[in-house]
Protein backbone atom coordinates (compact mmCIF):
# COMPACT_ATOMS: atom_id res chain seq x y z
CA UNK A 1 0.00 0.00 0.00
CA UNK A 2 1.07 3.72 -0.53
CA UNK A 3 -0.42 6.31 1.51
CA UNK A 4 2.35 9.35 1.84
CA UNK A 5 4.34 10.11 -1.56
CA UNK A 6 7.61 12.09 -0.88
CA UNK A 7 7.93 13.83 -4.16
CA UNK A 8 12.18 13.81 -5.01
CA UNK A 9 11.94 16.99 -7.83
CA UNK A 10 10.64 20.54 -7.77
CA UNK A 11 8.83 23.25 -10.13
CA UNK A 12 6.84 22.17 -12.69
CA UNK A 13 6.57 18.31 -12.56
CA UNK A 14 6.66 18.47 -8.62
CA UNK A 15 3.66 20.40 -8.86
CA UNK A 16 2.08 17.87 -11.29
CA UNK A 17 2.87 15.04 -8.55
CA UNK A 18 1.59 16.63 -5.79
CA UNK A 19 -1.76 17.35 -7.47
CA UNK A 20 -2.20 13.69 -8.77
CA UNK A 21 -0.97 12.84 -5.19
CA UNK A 22 -3.99 15.17 -3.53
CA UNK A 23 -6.56 13.20 -6.06
CA UNK A 24 -5.85 9.82 -5.47
CA UNK A 25 -5.97 11.11 -1.26
CA UNK A 26 -2.29 10.68 -1.16
CA UNK A 27 -0.31 12.43 1.48
CA UNK A 28 2.54 14.10 0.37
CA UNK A 29 5.98 15.37 1.11
CA UNK A 30 7.71 18.08 -0.67
CA UNK A 31 11.79 18.97 -0.61
CA UNK A 32 13.22 21.89 -1.48
CA UNK A 33 16.79 23.76 -1.40
CA UNK A 34 16.60 26.88 0.49
CA UNK A 35 16.32 28.90 -2.97
CA UNK A 36 12.86 27.58 -3.72
CA UNK A 37 10.87 28.21 -0.01
CA UNK A 38 8.91 30.29 -1.52
CA UNK A 39 8.26 28.44 -5.34
CA UNK A 40 4.54 27.15 -5.80
CA UNK A 41 5.36 23.34 -5.68
CA UNK A 42 6.41 23.72 -1.65
CA UNK A 43 2.82 25.17 -0.72
CA UNK A 44 0.60 22.78 -2.47
CA UNK A 45 2.57 19.67 -0.38
CA UNK A 46 0.98 18.59 2.84
CA UNK A 47 4.08 18.23 4.52
CA UNK A 48 7.51 20.32 3.00
CA UNK A 49 11.08 19.83 4.35
CA UNK A 50 14.09 21.93 3.78
CA UNK A 51 17.49 20.39 2.01
CA UNK A 52 20.65 21.44 3.57
CA UNK A 53 23.39 22.24 0.99
CA UNK A 54 23.93 24.90 -1.47
CA UNK A 55 24.12 23.18 -4.97
CA UNK A 56 21.97 20.96 -6.79
CA UNK A 57 24.81 18.27 -5.75
CA UNK A 58 24.23 18.60 -1.91
CA UNK A 59 20.26 18.93 -2.23
CA UNK A 60 17.98 17.45 -5.25
CA UNK A 61 20.92 14.93 -5.78
CA UNK A 62 22.05 13.92 -2.34
CA UNK A 63 20.32 10.94 -2.37
CA UNK A 64 20.99 10.44 1.07
CA UNK A 65 19.28 12.96 2.87
CA UNK A 66 16.26 12.27 0.77
CA UNK A 67 15.89 9.05 1.71
CA UNK A 68 16.79 10.46 5.33
CA UNK A 69 13.98 12.76 5.00
CA UNK A 70 11.67 10.01 3.48
CA UNK A 71 12.22 8.17 6.83
CA UNK A 72 11.59 11.09 9.51
CA UNK A 73 8.29 12.05 7.40
CA UNK A 74 7.04 8.81 7.34
CA UNK A 75 6.91 8.34 2.94
CA UNK A 76 6.43 4.72 2.41
CA UNK A 77 7.11 5.81 -1.90
CA UNK A 78 8.80 7.96 -3.92
CA UNK A 79 7.95 9.75 -7.37
CA UNK A 80 11.41 10.85 -8.60
CA UNK A 81 9.47 13.07 -11.73
CA UNK A 82 11.90 13.40 -14.59
CA UNK A 83 15.41 14.48 -14.67
CA UNK A 84 17.69 14.97 -11.28
CA UNK A 85 17.43 11.45 -9.93
CA UNK A 86 14.90 9.64 -12.16
CA UNK A 87 16.67 7.50 -14.02
CA UNK A 88 19.43 7.16 -11.14
CA UNK A 89 19.56 2.81 -10.73
CA UNK A 90 21.58 3.66 -8.11
CA UNK A 91 18.79 5.90 -6.09
CA UNK A 92 15.98 3.28 -7.32
CA UNK A 93 18.21 0.51 -5.47
CA UNK A 94 18.54 2.67 -2.64
CA UNK A 95 15.10 3.37 -2.39
CA UNK A 96 13.65 -0.19 -2.47
CA UNK A 97 16.19 -1.43 -0.17
CA UNK A 98 15.20 0.80 2.75
CA UNK A 99 11.82 -0.54 2.12
CA UNK A 100 10.00 2.42 0.33
CA UNK A 101 8.16 1.94 -2.76
CA UNK A 102 9.75 3.48 -5.95
CA UNK A 103 7.28 4.91 -8.38
CA UNK A 104 9.13 3.99 -11.28
CA UNK A 105 10.64 1.31 -12.86
CA UNK A 106 13.45 -1.42 -11.44
CA UNK A 107 16.79 -0.07 -11.19
CA UNK A 108 17.68 -2.95 -14.04
CA UNK A 109 15.65 -2.04 -16.09
CA UNK A 110 16.90 1.69 -15.57
CA UNK A 111 20.45 0.62 -16.03
CA UNK A 112 19.51 -1.68 -19.35
CA UNK A 113 17.83 1.23 -21.15
CA UNK A 114 20.24 3.62 -19.54
CA UNK A 115 22.87 2.70 -21.56
CA UNK A 116 22.34 3.33 -25.35
CA UNK A 117 24.82 0.52 -26.46
CA UNK A 118 23.29 -1.88 -23.89
CA UNK A 119 19.84 -0.99 -24.97
CA UNK A 120 20.26 -1.75 -28.26
CA UNK A 121 21.77 -4.90 -28.11
CA UNK A 122 18.66 -5.84 -25.56
CA UNK A 123 16.22 -3.97 -28.44
CA UNK A 124 17.63 -5.99 -31.33
CA UNK A 125 17.47 -9.39 -29.24
CA UNK A 126 13.78 -8.54 -29.04
CA UNK A 127 13.19 -8.30 -32.27
CA UNK A 128 12.81 -4.46 -32.42
CA UNK A 129 14.39 -2.84 -34.99
CA UNK A 130 17.53 -0.44 -34.40
CA UNK A 131 19.16 2.60 -36.62
CA UNK A 132 21.93 0.95 -38.20
CA UNK A 133 24.88 1.29 -36.47
CA UNK A 134 28.05 -0.64 -33.96
CA UNK A 135 28.58 -0.33 -30.69
CA UNK A 136 32.25 0.69 -29.03
CA UNK A 137 32.67 -1.04 -25.86
CA UNK A 138 36.68 0.02 -25.71
CA UNK A 139 36.90 2.43 -22.82
CA UNK A 140 40.63 3.63 -23.89
CA UNK A 141 40.69 6.53 -26.06
CA UNK A 142 42.97 4.91 -28.35
CA UNK A 143 41.94 1.96 -28.69
CA UNK A 144 37.91 2.91 -29.14
CA UNK A 145 39.24 5.67 -31.84
CA UNK A 146 40.78 2.62 -34.28
CA UNK A 147 37.73 0.92 -33.81
CA UNK A 148 35.41 3.89 -34.49
CA UNK A 149 37.55 4.43 -37.73
CA UNK A 150 37.14 0.78 -38.94
CA UNK A 151 33.22 0.76 -38.09
CA UNK A 152 32.58 3.84 -40.03
CA UNK A 153 33.88 2.04 -43.12
CA UNK A 154 30.90 -0.29 -42.34
CA UNK A 155 28.35 1.93 -41.23
CA UNK A 156 28.81 4.81 -43.90
CA UNK A 157 28.40 8.52 -44.24
CA UNK A 158 26.56 10.59 -42.38
CA UNK A 159 26.68 8.91 -39.65
CA UNK A 160 26.16 9.91 -36.00
CA UNK A 161 28.39 9.08 -32.76
CA UNK A 162 26.69 9.15 -29.74
CA UNK A 163 27.54 8.86 -26.25
CA UNK A 164 26.60 5.70 -24.50
CA UNK A 165 25.34 6.83 -21.42
CA UNK A 166 24.03 10.33 -22.68
CA UNK A 167 21.05 12.77 -23.08
CA UNK A 168 19.78 15.91 -24.31
CA UNK A 169 22.51 15.82 -26.94
CA UNK A 170 25.70 16.09 -24.95
CA UNK A 171 28.41 13.71 -26.55
CA UNK A 172 26.71 14.07 -30.01
CA UNK A 173 28.37 14.42 -32.98
CA UNK A 174 27.02 14.47 -36.54
CA UNK A 175 30.28 13.68 -39.72
CA UNK A 176 29.41 14.15 -43.18
CA UNK A 177 32.83 13.37 -44.09
CA UNK A 178 35.51 10.34 -43.35
CA UNK A 179 38.10 13.46 -42.68
CA UNK A 180 36.32 14.62 -39.81
CA UNK A 181 35.81 11.84 -37.64
CA UNK A 182 38.79 11.63 -35.58
CA UNK A 183 38.27 15.27 -34.51
CA UNK A 184 34.45 14.60 -34.03
CA UNK A 185 35.18 11.53 -32.10
CA UNK A 186 37.39 13.37 -29.51
CA UNK A 187 35.38 16.34 -28.90
CA UNK A 188 32.27 13.43 -28.59
CA UNK A 189 33.76 10.93 -25.95
CA UNK A 190 35.63 14.58 -24.14
CA UNK A 191 32.19 15.80 -23.71
CA UNK A 192 30.31 12.66 -22.75
CA UNK A 193 32.62 11.80 -19.85
CA UNK A 194 32.63 15.41 -18.61
CA UNK A 195 28.58 15.28 -18.50
CA UNK A 196 28.35 11.37 -17.66
CA UNK A 197 31.07 9.95 -16.29
CA UNK A 198 31.53 8.08 -19.23
CA UNK A 199 33.31 8.65 -22.32
CA UNK A 200 32.08 5.70 -24.71
CA UNK A 201 30.30 6.48 -27.76
CA UNK A 202 29.02 4.43 -30.87
CA UNK A 203 27.83 5.27 -34.12
CA UNK A 204 24.71 4.80 -36.04
CA UNK A 205 23.74 5.47 -39.78
CA UNK A 206 22.61 9.23 -39.44
CA UNK A 207 18.66 9.27 -41.11
CA UNK A 208 17.78 12.53 -42.77
CA UNK A 209 14.28 13.93 -42.96
CA UNK A 210 13.32 11.41 -40.58
CA UNK A 211 10.36 12.60 -37.78
CA UNK A 212 10.73 11.94 -34.06
CA UNK A 213 7.67 9.89 -32.88
CA UNK A 214 7.55 8.47 -29.21
CA UNK A 215 5.24 5.48 -27.40
CA UNK A 216 3.97 5.82 -24.61
CA UNK A 217 4.04 2.73 -22.39
CA UNK A 218 2.40 1.32 -19.03
CA UNK A 219 2.55 -1.57 -17.72
CA UNK A 220 1.56 -3.27 -14.00
CA UNK A 221 2.53 -6.11 -11.75
CA UNK A 222 -0.49 -7.80 -13.40
CA UNK A 223 1.31 -8.88 -16.17
CA UNK A 224 -0.10 -6.30 -18.81
CA UNK A 225 1.78 -3.78 -20.76
CA UNK A 226 0.25 -1.33 -23.23
CA UNK A 227 0.60 1.43 -25.24
CA UNK A 228 -1.46 4.66 -25.36
CA UNK A 229 -0.33 5.97 -28.67
CA UNK A 230 2.43 8.11 -30.10
CA UNK A 231 3.24 11.60 -29.34
CA UNK A 232 5.52 13.22 -32.73
CA UNK A 233 8.70 15.44 -31.37
CA UNK A 234 10.23 16.63 -34.28
CA UNK A 235 10.14 19.84 -34.02
CA UNK A 236 13.73 20.56 -31.89
CA UNK A 237 16.74 22.52 -30.98
CA UNK A 238 19.77 21.37 -30.34
CA UNK A 239 18.34 17.89 -29.74
CA UNK A 240 15.57 19.78 -27.30
CA UNK A 241 12.27 19.05 -28.22
CA UNK A 242 10.24 22.42 -28.64
CA UNK A 243 6.89 21.50 -29.96
CA UNK A 244 5.07 18.24 -29.23
CA UNK A 245 1.71 17.17 -30.33
CA UNK A 246 -0.28 13.98 -30.15
CA UNK A 247 -0.64 12.17 -32.48
CA UNK A 248 1.91 12.37 -35.25
CA UNK A 249 -0.12 13.85 -38.63
CA UNK A 250 1.45 11.72 -41.08
CA UNK A 251 0.76 8.59 -38.31
CA UNK A 252 -1.17 5.69 -40.72
CA UNK A 253 -3.12 2.75 -38.27
CA UNK A 254 -0.84 0.16 -39.79
CA UNK A 255 2.55 2.07 -37.98
CA UNK A 256 0.84 3.03 -35.02
CA UNK A 257 -0.12 -0.99 -34.55
CA UNK A 258 3.24 -2.18 -35.49
CA UNK A 259 4.99 0.73 -33.82
CA UNK A 260 3.53 0.31 -30.45
CA UNK A 261 3.67 -3.63 -30.30
CA UNK A 262 7.29 -2.79 -30.96
CA UNK A 263 7.31 -0.20 -27.87
CA UNK A 264 5.77 -3.19 -25.97
CA UNK A 265 7.87 -5.61 -26.98
CA UNK A 266 10.74 -3.04 -25.95
CA UNK A 267 9.11 -3.05 -22.29
CA UNK A 268 8.42 -6.37 -21.92
CA UNK A 269 12.05 -7.29 -22.87
CA UNK A 270 13.21 -5.45 -19.75
CA UNK A 271 10.50 -6.82 -17.10
CA UNK A 272 9.00 -2.55 -16.98
CA UNK A 273 7.05 -1.60 -14.54
CA UNK A 274 5.19 1.80 -14.29
CA UNK A 275 4.73 4.47 -17.13
CA UNK A 276 7.86 4.91 -19.81
CA UNK A 277 8.75 5.97 -23.40
CA UNK A 278 9.94 4.24 -26.08
CA UNK A 279 11.39 6.75 -28.68
CA UNK A 280 11.46 5.98 -32.63
CA UNK A 281 13.15 8.02 -35.62
CA UNK A 282 10.06 7.40 -38.58
CA UNK A 283 11.34 7.70 -41.72
CA UNK A 284 9.52 8.91 -44.89
CA UNK A 285 9.39 6.01 -46.24
CA UNK A 286 7.43 4.22 -43.08
CA UNK A 287 10.56 2.08 -42.20
CA UNK A 288 10.56 2.61 -37.52
CA UNK A 289 13.76 2.32 -35.78
CA UNK A 290 14.26 2.43 -31.86
CA UNK A 291 16.34 5.62 -30.63
CA UNK A 292 16.07 4.82 -26.93
CA UNK A 293 13.71 4.27 -23.72
CA UNK A 294 13.46 7.03 -21.11
CA UNK A 295 12.28 5.42 -17.91
CA UNK A 296 10.48 8.12 -16.40
CA UNK A 297 7.56 9.96 -16.63
CA UNK A 298 8.38 12.70 -20.08
CA UNK A 299 7.94 16.49 -20.20
CA UNK A 300 5.32 16.11 -22.97
CA UNK A 301 3.22 13.93 -21.29
CA UNK A 302 0.11 16.07 -21.54
CA UNK A 303 -1.05 15.39 -24.90
CA UNK A 304 -1.17 11.95 -24.42
CA UNK A 305 -3.21 12.50 -21.52
CA UNK A 306 -5.76 15.13 -23.55
CA UNK A 307 -5.68 12.57 -26.23
CA UNK A 308 -6.44 9.75 -24.61
CA UNK A 309 -8.31 11.02 -21.40
CA UNK A 310 -5.77 9.32 -19.15
CA UNK A 311 -3.94 10.25 -16.33
CA UNK A 312 -0.41 8.77 -16.62
CA UNK A 313 0.51 10.16 -13.25
CA UNK A 314 -2.33 9.06 -11.75
CA UNK A 315 -1.85 5.69 -13.37
CA UNK A 316 1.88 5.46 -11.93
CA UNK A 317 0.83 5.82 -8.64
CA UNK A 318 -1.92 3.26 -9.00
CA UNK A 319 0.75 0.52 -10.29
CA UNK A 320 3.43 1.37 -7.54
CA UNK A 321 0.56 0.89 -4.71
CA UNK A 322 0.11 -2.56 -7.04
CA UNK A 323 -3.20 -2.24 -8.16
CA UNK A 324 -4.04 -2.57 -12.00
CA UNK A 325 -3.62 -0.03 -14.11
CA UNK A 326 -7.25 1.49 -14.79
CA UNK A 327 -6.89 2.08 -18.26
CA UNK A 328 -8.88 0.15 -21.17
CA UNK A 329 -8.60 0.04 -25.28
CA UNK A 330 -6.60 2.48 -26.73
CA UNK A 331 -9.34 5.52 -27.47
CA UNK A 332 -7.51 8.43 -29.71
CA UNK A 333 -9.85 11.83 -29.58
CA UNK A 334 -9.26 14.86 -31.29
CA UNK A 335 -5.99 16.24 -31.68
CA UNK A 336 -3.03 18.07 -28.53
CA UNK A 337 0.06 20.10 -29.05
CA UNK A 338 2.22 21.23 -26.47
CA UNK A 339 4.72 23.98 -26.41
CA UNK A 340 7.77 24.67 -23.96
CA UNK A 341 7.81 28.13 -22.45
CA UNK A 342 11.73 28.74 -21.77
CA UNK A 343 13.13 32.47 -20.20
CA UNK A 344 15.61 32.72 -22.59
CA UNK A 345 16.14 34.98 -25.64
CA UNK A 346 15.43 33.06 -28.72
CA UNK A 347 17.18 36.19 -30.99
CA UNK A 348 20.22 35.58 -28.69
CA UNK A 349 21.40 32.30 -29.87
CA UNK A 350 18.83 31.00 -26.75
CA UNK A 351 20.85 32.26 -24.04
CA UNK A 352 18.76 32.00 -20.89
CA UNK A 353 17.33 35.18 -19.38
CA UNK A 354 16.57 35.93 -15.24
CA UNK A 355 13.94 38.57 -14.27
CA UNK A 356 11.27 39.04 -11.80
CA UNK A 357 7.71 38.03 -12.97
CA UNK A 358 6.44 40.99 -12.91
CA UNK A 359 3.54 40.03 -14.79
CA UNK A 360 2.51 36.36 -15.70
CA UNK A 361 -1.04 35.81 -17.08
CA UNK A 362 -1.45 32.73 -18.62
CA UNK A 363 -4.27 32.46 -21.71
CA UNK A 364 -7.61 30.94 -20.80
CA UNK A 365 -10.62 29.67 -22.39
CA UNK A 366 -11.68 25.75 -23.69
CA UNK A 367 -9.29 23.43 -24.29
CA UNK A 368 -6.37 25.11 -22.67
CA UNK A 369 -4.24 23.47 -20.12
CA UNK A 370 -0.91 25.16 -18.11
CA UNK A 371 1.32 23.00 -16.17
CA UNK A 372 3.68 25.42 -14.07
CA UNK A 373 5.83 25.61 -11.48
CA UNK A 374 5.69 29.81 -10.85
CA UNK A 375 3.29 32.50 -10.79
CA UNK A 376 3.36 35.99 -10.90
CA UNK A 377 6.16 37.94 -9.02
CA UNK A 378 8.64 35.06 -8.58
CA UNK A 379 12.10 35.62 -9.67
CA UNK A 380 13.77 33.37 -12.71
CA UNK A 381 17.37 33.18 -11.32
CA UNK A 382 20.24 30.94 -13.08
CA UNK A 383 19.92 28.20 -10.34
CA UNK A 384 17.77 26.02 -12.26
CA UNK A 385 16.80 24.69 -16.18
CA UNK A 386 14.65 28.16 -17.62
CA UNK A 387 11.48 26.39 -18.57
CA UNK A 388 8.92 28.17 -17.21
CA UNK A 389 5.89 26.86 -18.32
CA UNK A 390 4.11 23.98 -20.59
CA UNK A 391 1.14 25.12 -22.51
CA UNK A 392 -0.90 22.41 -23.97
CA UNK A 393 -4.12 22.82 -26.08
CA UNK A 394 -6.77 20.34 -26.82
CA UNK A 395 -8.98 20.30 -29.96
CA UNK A 396 -11.40 18.01 -32.38
CA UNK A 397 -9.14 18.80 -35.63
CA UNK A 398 -5.25 19.58 -35.98
CA UNK A 399 -6.27 22.02 -37.83
CA UNK A 400 -8.47 23.96 -34.67
CA UNK A 401 -5.77 22.85 -31.86
CA UNK A 402 -2.95 24.70 -34.17
CA UNK A 403 -5.52 27.97 -34.44
CA UNK A 404 -5.96 27.38 -30.61
CA UNK A 405 -2.43 27.29 -29.91
CA UNK A 406 -2.10 30.63 -31.95
CA UNK A 407 -4.31 32.31 -29.66
CA UNK A 408 -3.03 31.02 -26.61
CA UNK A 409 0.48 32.37 -27.57
CA UNK A 410 -0.93 35.81 -28.19
CA UNK A 411 -2.79 35.95 -25.37
CA UNK A 412 0.19 34.62 -22.90
CA UNK A 413 1.08 37.69 -21.32
CA UNK A 414 5.11 37.83 -19.30
CA UNK A 415 7.07 40.82 -18.66
CA UNK A 416 10.22 41.33 -16.76
CA UNK A 417 12.44 38.74 -18.38
CA UNK A 418 13.09 37.85 -21.83
CA UNK A 419 10.77 34.65 -23.16
CA UNK A 420 10.92 32.35 -26.06
CA UNK A 421 6.82 33.76 -26.04
CA UNK A 422 7.46 35.15 -29.88
CA UNK A 423 9.49 32.60 -31.33
CA UNK A 424 7.15 29.88 -30.39
CA UNK A 425 3.79 31.72 -32.11
CA UNK A 426 6.08 32.40 -34.93
CA UNK A 427 7.22 28.41 -35.23
CA UNK A 428 2.94 27.95 -35.66
CA UNK A 429 3.22 29.73 -38.89
CA UNK A 430 6.06 27.74 -40.40
CA UNK A 431 4.34 25.68 -43.37
CA UNK A 432 5.82 22.41 -42.41
CA UNK A 433 4.48 22.57 -38.88
CA UNK A 434 0.95 23.78 -40.48
CA UNK A 435 1.09 21.31 -43.09
CA UNK A 436 2.33 18.15 -40.28
CA UNK A 437 5.53 17.77 -42.88
CA UNK A 438 8.25 18.70 -40.38
CA UNK A 439 11.70 16.32 -39.10
CA UNK A 440 14.35 16.40 -36.58
CA UNK A 441 16.24 19.06 -38.94
CA UNK A 442 13.52 21.49 -39.27
CA UNK A 443 14.74 24.29 -37.29
CA UNK A 444 18.00 24.02 -38.25
CA UNK A 445 17.14 24.30 -41.96
CA UNK A 446 14.99 27.48 -41.59
CA UNK A 447 17.50 29.43 -39.53
CA UNK A 448 21.10 28.29 -39.83
CA UNK A 449 22.43 31.19 -38.50
CA UNK A 450 19.91 31.44 -35.15
CA UNK A 451 16.25 32.82 -34.60
CA UNK A 452 15.58 36.67 -35.55
CA UNK A 453 12.31 37.89 -34.93
CA UNK A 454 9.88 38.58 -38.42
CA UNK A 455 9.10 42.00 -37.05
CA UNK A 456 11.69 44.45 -35.14
CA UNK A 457 11.28 44.97 -31.80
CA UNK A 458 11.49 48.97 -31.19
CA UNK A 459 13.41 50.66 -28.70
CA UNK A 460 9.90 52.50 -27.14
CA UNK A 461 8.69 48.84 -26.08
CA UNK A 462 10.45 49.54 -23.09
CA UNK A 463 8.66 52.10 -22.03
CA UNK A 464 4.95 50.57 -22.72
CA UNK A 465 6.70 47.60 -21.30
CA UNK A 466 7.45 49.67 -18.01
CA UNK A 467 4.23 50.60 -18.25
CA UNK A 468 2.52 47.62 -18.52
CA UNK A 469 3.98 46.12 -15.26
CA UNK A 470 3.20 49.59 -13.58
CA UNK A 471 -0.84 48.42 -14.67
CA UNK A 472 -0.59 45.07 -13.81
CA UNK A 473 -1.43 44.94 -10.05
CA UNK A 474 -5.03 45.37 -11.52
CA UNK A 475 -4.92 43.68 -14.68
CA UNK A 476 -7.53 40.86 -14.24
CA UNK A 477 -10.03 43.76 -12.47
CA UNK A 478 -9.48 45.76 -16.13
CA UNK A 479 -9.85 42.79 -18.17
CA UNK A 480 -13.09 41.95 -16.67
CA UNK A 481 -14.90 45.26 -16.56
CA UNK A 482 -16.77 45.93 -20.39
CA UNK A 483 -14.53 47.03 -23.18
CA UNK A 484 -16.46 50.36 -23.42
CA UNK A 485 -14.83 51.37 -20.48
CA UNK A 486 -12.21 53.97 -20.64
CA UNK A 487 -9.96 52.12 -18.22
CA UNK A 488 -10.79 48.58 -20.64
CA UNK A 489 -6.93 47.42 -20.74
CA UNK A 490 -7.54 46.39 -24.65
CA UNK A 491 -8.40 50.00 -25.34
CA UNK A 492 -6.35 52.71 -27.12
CA UNK A 493 -4.33 54.20 -24.63
CA UNK A 494 -3.43 50.83 -23.07
CA UNK A 495 0.50 49.46 -23.21
CA UNK A 496 -1.07 45.73 -23.62
CA UNK A 497 -2.59 46.74 -26.74
CA UNK A 498 -0.27 49.06 -28.09
CA UNK A 499 2.44 45.68 -28.05
CA UNK A 500 -0.36 43.43 -29.09
CA UNK A 501 -1.50 45.87 -32.22
CA UNK A 502 2.72 46.28 -32.74
CA UNK A 503 3.50 42.20 -32.38
CA UNK A 504 0.20 40.36 -33.24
Amino acid sequence: MVSKVLVANRGEIACRILRACSEAGLESVAIYAENDATSLFVELADESVMLHGDTIAETYLDQNQILMIAGETGADAIHPGFGFLSERADFARAVTAAGIQWVGPSANAIEKMGDKMTARITMRDAGVPVIPGEEIESTDEEEALIAIQQASTRVGYPLLLKASSGGGGKGMRAVEHPEELLDAARSARREALAAFGDGRVYLERLLTGSKHVEIQVLADRHGRTIHLGERECSVQRRHQKVFEEAPCATMTEEIRAAMGKAAVAAAMAVNYEGAGTVEFLLAPNGEFFFLEMNTRIQVEHPVTELVTGVDIVREQLRIAAGEPMSCGELNIRGHAIEVRLYAEDASNNFLPAIGPLAVFIPPEGPGIRLDTGVRQGDEVTPNYDPMLAKLIVWAPSREEALQRMRRSLEEFVVLGTTTNLRFLRELCDVPDVIEGTTDTTMIDRLWPDGWSPSVPVHIEDAAFMAAAVGESAGLHRLRSTPSSRSDDPSGPTSPFATLNRRYP
